[in-house]
């Protein structure tokens, strides 16, 4: 349940002020998209939870510059995609140990949706950064076309479009691995 945006605005200027316990608390409401938008851009549990803690310590080193125009965990999906986009970026020279270990065996039930999730994060990571970021941006963390064109650098149509594309892609790799997206 998120912070309705008067208690939001009360935690924002305490926290501001360096209480610590404050921005536990906005950190605490965003904390599960956050995670979830580190995880479809970096693909695993490990690169995702670095990206958090990352992001996080960002967010509080940087909280004076927070102006509060904003939803706090809007500012606060921007500064976890940076984050996450960053260690892919970081890790991007190292050599990909699991390389042709992912296998997808389908079937039905849950086993269908592990599959189904499984070929979506493969796909992600076949996307370009910027596909990828716009695509997870509006899934996981919610945000408006208008927000993720402000966060890309971009126009509105530039974002429905690398959307439109990344669904193509994730929709073609579903069918290609014979899960049938509900």
């Amino acid at each position: 349940m998120a912070l309705d945006r008067e208690l939001e605005r009360e935690l924002l200027a305490k926290a501001q002020d360096g209480d610590g316990k404050a921005f536990g608390e906005l950190a605490k409401d965003a904390w599960s998209r956050m995670y979830a938008v580190c995880l479809s851009i970096t693909g695993n549990k490990a690169d995702a939870e670095d990206a958090l803690q990352n992001a996080l310590t960002s967010a509080w080193r940087n909280l004076h510059r927070f102006d509060g125009g904003a939803r706090f965990s809007t500012w606060a999906y921007r500064i976890a995609s940076n984050s996450a986009l960053q260690l892919v970026r970081s890790r991007r020279e190292l050599p990909d140990e699991d390389a042709g270990v992912n296998e997808i065996a389908t079937g039905s039930g849950v086993d269908s949706q592990v599959t189904a999730s499984m070929v979506v994060q493969d796909a992600l990571q076949t996307l370009a950064p910027e596909f990828r970021e716009a695509i997870t941006l509006r899934e996981y963390a919610g945000m408006s076309y208008s927000e993720i064109a402000q966060h890309q650098g971009i126009g509105v149509q530039t974002v429905k479009s690398r959307i439109s594309r990344a669904r193509q892609k994730l929709l073609s790799a579903l069918k290609e691995a014979g899960v049938s997206p509900e």
